[in-house]
């Protein structure tokens, strides 16, 4: 059974930061990433890791202020979030797929992943 169990959020002022994990097992898989979820919006991609070599791919809003990393013993991603804003707040989602992204390309939509964790909620306050 696939299980990915997310943790580490919490509520932390503006400027601060977080180390959310997520913990897989239950198979290997090519990659994961996280994605987020503010309330009354669309789920949006926020960085994704390949499970083989460790290469990582973010989205603009984030680069420079999040990083994604992975421990292999542990079957383990990461994500550090740092400088974070009030509009960082939102539900954070660990997913992974399957499939391997065709050459140098990143999978960044929800539909491209396979399993998702149940979610870990970060609140910035201002």
């Amino acid at each position: 059974q696939v299980q990915l169990v997310e943790s580490g959020g919490g509520l932390v002022q503006a400027g601060g930061s977080l180390r959310l994990s997520c913990a897989a097992s239950g198979r290997t898989f090519s990659g994961m990433g996280w994605f987020r979820q503010a309330p009354g919006k669309e789920r949006e991609f926020v960085a994704a890791i390949r499970w083989s070599g460790g290469s990582t791919y973010y989205a603009d809003s984030v680069k420079g202020r999040f990083t994604i990393s992975r421990d292999n013993a542990k079957n383990t991603v990461y994500l550090q979030v740092n400088s974070l804003k009030p509009e960082d707040t939102a539900v954070y989602y660990c997913a992974a797929h399957i499939r391997r992204p065709y050459g140098s390309s990143w999978y960044i939509e929800t539909y491209e992943y396979d399993y998702w964790g149940q979610g870990t909620q970060v609140t910035v306050s201002s």
